[in-house]
């Protein structure tokens, strides 16, 4: 054996006795990666025994965090290139970069092989950190951490540009509604809407359309939610990074803070979502993404953009529902199913503000088995 083969394969068998936590179901992958991590170990110093997991998602995309001998950690991505493209990634975590955003940084990619190692934001997220129990108190931590949120959404919308990333046009939106039918209703609940009702649900999606097309465009991070934001300390200050972007298009403004204030995982109570929209809606008016003179309005009338925000983030939990549905479906991940009736009461609630959803609002009672009270309301239209 000669001296260069015997130096790389202690690292490696330390590495794939020590680890037993990090499941392959590909062993031939397997090899792979700790043939790349031993070669990017030459350039970056990392303590093998140290690879743990540190999380994974609703895509086919896993991380491990690594020490180093410096005591700090780092981030690897596992990304199959068979699933998972991160060309994206790659392109829009240099996007945020130049928007001043935290993101993490990469060291190394093997591109072909989906390897990829990054700086580590941290094992924090601003879903862990902040209190449901204390939604409507304006001095407890969660104000002041959506309103950092906040100001990185700004951030990120100033750096916006056009025919930079793809546009979240009518054909996305209406492949992404496309999601509630095919796998909610159909593989999931086991729905085959009548032609009554498929008129009824296409109306809505019509309008759903429509109302968002009509939305200013810029830079959507597409899962912008506490999930996905990192909480920083830095010499005794904290920061916001964000993960997850690789999704992002050139879309409605509306998107991300409805997606923000709507969340995928807790749901706040209206007055603190109002709160914290009109903040952000008075952030960007100041800063020229609302003019008061804009075509909308919306820099004169907090009301007509908080409808809008309604609207996109009714096409958002109407996908969401089609997605959880597939994940369990598909994906064999049947845990993001727990959180269909938050995105139900999310649609009931909005499709019963809108006189125009009222056959949508029917159709949905119908597929969730709710009776609708019926009752007059006099004074009331």
């Amino acid at each position: 054996m000669n001296p260069s083969t015997q130096h790389e394969a202690s690292p490696l068998h330390t590495l794939s006795s020590t680890h037993a936590a990090i499941h392959w179901a590909d062993s031939q992958r397997q090899q792979a990666f700790e043939t790349w991590l031993h070669d990017v170990a030459a350039q970056h110093p990392l303590l093998l025994k140290t690879l743990r997991p540190a999380s994974v998602d609703a895509s086919f995309r896993r991380y491990f965090r690594i020490d180093t001998p410096a005591g700090t950690s780092l981030i690897i991505m596992d990304a199959p290139p068979a699933q998972e493209n991160c060309k994206p990634f790659v392109d829009i975590a240099h996007l945020m970069a130049q928007a001043g955003l935290q993101v993490p940084h990469i060291l190394a990619w093997d591109e072909a092989q989906g390897f990829m190692l990054l700086t580590d934001l941290g094992a924090k997220t601003m879903m862990e950190v902040i209190n449901p129990q204390l939604s409507d108190e304006l001095a407890d931590p969660n104000f002041d951490l959506y309103m950092q949120a906040v100001d990185v959404l700004i951030d990120w919308q100033l750096a916006s540009k056009p025919n930079v990333l793809s546009p979240y046009d009518e054909a996305l939106l209406r492949r992404e509604l496309a999601l509630f039918p095919d796998w909610y209703l159909a593989k999931h609940k086991g729905i085959i809407l009548d032609a009554a009702q498929q008129t009824v649900l296409d109306n809505a999606f019509s309008l759903i359309v429509q109302r968002n097309l009509a939305v200013p465009s810029v830079y959507v991070h597409r899962d912008y939610m506490p999930r996905n934001l990192m909480v920083m300390e830095q010499n005794g200050k904290q920061s916001l990074g964000v993960l997850d972007f690789q999704d992002a298009v050139y879309g409605p403004i509306t998107y991300d803070i409805g997606s923000l204030m709507r969340d995928a995982f807790l749901t706040w109570e209206e007055p603190f979502v109002l709160d914290i929209t009109i903040r952000y809606w008075q952030k960007a008016v100041k800063v020229g993404l609302l003019g008061a003179n804009s075509p909308t309005g919306w820099g004169a009338d907090f009301g007509e953009f908080y409808r809008a925000v309604e609207w996109q983030a009714l096409q958002r939990h109407l996908k969401i529902l089609g997605i959880f549905a597939r994940l369990t479906l598909r994906d064999g991940k049947p845990k993001y199913l727990a959180d269909t009736p938050r995105f139900i009461a999310y649609v009931r609630k909005t499709a019963d503000r809108y006189r125009e959803l009222g056959p949508f609002l029917k159709l949905i009672d119908q597929i969730e088995g709710i009776e609708t009270a019926m009752g007059f309301a006099y004074g009331r239209m």
